[in-house]
């Protein structure tokens, strides 16, 4: 390959990295690149380690002849087969040793010592490369460390010394290619974990300024378990987390499936919204979501009480209002929710549920925003003081609660 191929192939992945190419479209660009060039390339494969509360990183992968899957998510690598496959791995062997490349000429005597290599002999690889890029601490990101990439090619001579002077030129400008848009996804993740996806979009759209608030009306839910405090007290300490985390992937996601923003999660508590142009149709969203947790709930306890675990219920509170949604706090610690009084009215709201016994309750101004078919389904529980909440307020509940 000459030097005016390799610098266009370099200029290419800075500019598509600027751009917020995918990883997949850069890795398949730099290895369609390279055959064009004259490399006899056949295969391409890169992987980096991200920060996801459930995957531990992806692959992207490209083949000139075959459709294969070009990208996957694999979790844990730390445990069974996953990781008797890691520690065969050409990139353990990298890592581990702590050296930059390592190749295996399998069609010319190598061992096949590597995992999946005989499957690739087989298939009519000739030749194997794989490279690792280390990041300094400066630029990692959890377990995001390194880059990893290997390349195949089915050439009967395997690859000329020219090929790999080429791949050792060029694939550190896919590595910075890859991890500036793994870096990208990761904020996008990190930001919809943490703040809910709403959120997550004002925040990476830019509104980060103290104070940048906007008045917007929706039905609000306000939720917590059912006798935590006796239940925290009773159980085993290890159970605690497990609970929490069970019963709060009932809600969170009931609350998403029906077009809700979970907010804030505070302690055994959840605050969501949901918008609509039309409140009645904000109030059926979270009538939905109300539905589905009851059905996810049914199903979580008889499991729990399977398994011998504590069980509980969830008491709901829901609510119709205008609320200020933005950044709120400090110069050092902002946080994205709403705050008003409809926020303090649903929270107080979810707390009468022990009192009248009900597992939910909706206040007159919920009731009265939602459609009139859903209405029928609903009955007055009689009016109550709500502390902090200046008037009495008329509540109501599901007839028939489902």
């Amino acid at each position: 390959m000459q030097d005016n191929d390799i610098a266009e192939i370099a200029a290419w992945l800075t500019q598509r990295g600027l751009k917020g190419a995918t990883e997949i479209e850069l890795l398949t660009g730099f290895c369609e690149a390279c055959r064009h060039s004259g490399m006899q390339l056949n295969r391409g494969m890169a992987l980096m380690d991200t920060l996801h509360p459930v995957y531990e990183g992806r692959v992207f992968r490209w083949d000139s002849t075959e459709v294969i899957e070009p990208v996957f998510e694999y979790g844990a690598t730390n445990e069974g087969i996953s990781a008797e496959n890691w520690q065969r791995s050409s990139f353990y062997y990298l890592q581990a040793n702590g050296v930059p490349e390592v190749r295996r000429s399998i069609g010319f005597g190598d061992p096949t010592d590597f995992y999946t290599l005989d499957v690739l002999k087989e298939a009519g690889v000739t030749d194997f490369i794989a490279f690792a890029h280390p990041f300094e601490k400066a630029g990692t990101i959890g377990d995001m460390d390194c880059f990893f990439a290997h390349f195949a090619t089915a050439d009967k001579d395997g690859f000329r010394d020219d090929d790999i002077a080429t791949l050792r030129r060029l694939v550190p400008a896919l590595a910075l290619a890859i991890k500036c848009t793994a870096l990208g996804r990761i904020a996008r993740t990190i930001a919809e974990v943490y703040l809910g996806e709403d959120a997550a979009q004002h925040v990476l759209g830019g509104k980060i300024t103290r104070g940048k608030t906007e008045r917007i009306s929706a039905a609000l839910w306000f939720s917590d378990l059912a006798n935590y405090t006796r239940i925290s007290d009773t159980a085993e300490p290890d159970e605690i987390i497990p609970m929490l985390n069970d019963y709060a992937d009932a809600v969170i996601s009931s609350i998403h499936e029906a077009g809700g923003n979970v907010l804030k999660l505070i302690g055994d508590g959840t605050l969501a919204i949901f918008k609509a142009p039309d409140q009645a149709d904000a109030c059926a969203a979270a009538l939905k979501a109300e539905s589905l947790l009851r059905h996810r709930l049914r199903n979580l306890n008889a499991q729990r009480q399977i398994e011998g675990r504590p069980v509980t219920e969830i008491y709901l509170g829901l609510h119709i209002g205008e609320v200020f949604y933005g950044n709120i706090g400090s110069q050092d610690r902002l946080d994205f929710t709403v705050i008003g009084p409809a926020v303090n009215e649903v929270s107080r709201i979810a707390s009468m549920c022990h009192s009248v016994d009900r597992d939910i309750l909706m206040s007159s101004n919920f009731v009265a925003a939602a459609q009139v078919s859903q209405r029928n389904d609903l009955v007055s529980v009689g009016r109550y003081a709500l502390r902090g909440v200046k008037r009495a307020q008329e509540l109501f509940t599901l007839m028939h609660p489902a």
